[in-house]
């Protein structure tokens, strides 16, 4: 009891003034009806003040969970923006291979599951199989056309295609405005070039001059861009360039390609298999 005494008397002058306090301040509020038009007007500011304080809280907590269906949202966007491009670049090339005559040519698109550049040997990994069409010799083209390689093997769901940057690959090009041709390798130095080697010396390449496939290959189409003439020199003997071509496929950035198969292809290695032929050829030996 003693110490509830000490400690009322400690304090009293401070909850005397807090008395006195209300008391003016309901004096005032009370005096005129300007005053209390304003008091009102206060204490609803600082009334609003803390709703919208708790409002904002409310909402930060939430952010996440909105984050989350943001999310979700966007990667369904996503999803069906990629299959947008993929039927468009797939009708484009079609309508490409339609004014060209390529009646004779299947297309299916695909994307990049992996995709090697800094090894000799580099191949790149599809994510169609045997399952969804896919068969080997199949032609691999960029989204706008340009040549990146071909399939070597498939299983139910995956492709393997052997990249032009592959030291192993090997196809025929040519200038765009010529007949004169030549075969197509990579060095296997920059992942930028390939080389159009034994190119006849009256081709004259310029710089800038587009660089296409022949058709000759059992793998492409006529027709092909494989890319642009950077540089040209003549070899030893002065009978043939060996040409510099910068790639028009990016293939540091591939991730949805054009499959195309050629339908006349196993025609053609039939044909050339046939008993016909191959007793021609014994009776030439």
């Amino acid at each position: 009891m003693h110490k509830l005494i000490e400690f009322i008397r400690s304090i009293y002058v401070f909850v005397l003034f807090v008395l006195l306090e209300i008391v003016a301040v309901s004096y005032y509020a009370n005096s005129t009806h300007y005053t209390q038009a304003r008091l009102i007007a206060r204490s609803n500011q600082v009334v609003g003040g803390l709703h919208g304080l708790l409002a904002n809280m409310q909402r930060y907590f939430l952010l996440g969970e909105e984050n989350r269906q943001l999310l979700t949202q966007v990667a369904e966007l996503r999803e069906q923006l990629s299959h947008y491009e993929e039927a468009k670049m797939v009708a484009g090339f079609n309508t490409t291979l339609a004014q060209i005559g390529g009646s004779k040519l299947r297309v299916l698109n695909a994307a990049v599951i992996s995709n090697s550049l800094t090894r000799p040997e580099n191949f790149i990994v599809l994510n169609r199989g045997n399952g969804e069409g896919v068969v080997p010799d199949m032609a691999v083209l960029a989204a706008d056309g340009s040549m990146v390689g071909y399939v070597v093997d498939c299983t139910e769901r995956y492709a393997v295609a052997i990249s032009i940057l592959n030291t192993s690959f090997r196809a025929s090009g040519k200038l765009a405005d010529s007949d004169y041709f030549g075969s197509i390798y990579w060095d296997g130095t920059d992942p930028e070039f390939v080389t159009l080697d034994e190119l006849s010396k009256y081709a004259e390449p310029q710089a800038g001059q587009e660089v296409v496939s022949t058709g000759f290959s059992t793998y492409f189409p006529a027709g092909v861009r494989i890319g642009t003439v950077e540089s040209a020199e003549l070899n030893e003997t002065r009978t043939a360039y060996k040409v510099r071509v910068r790639l028009s496929a990016s293939m540091s950035r591939l991730s949805n390609v054009l499959l195309v198969e050629n339908l006349d292809l196993y025609n053609i290695r039939d044909l050339m298999n046939s008993e016909q032929v191959q007793q021609h050829s014994r009776q030439k030996k």
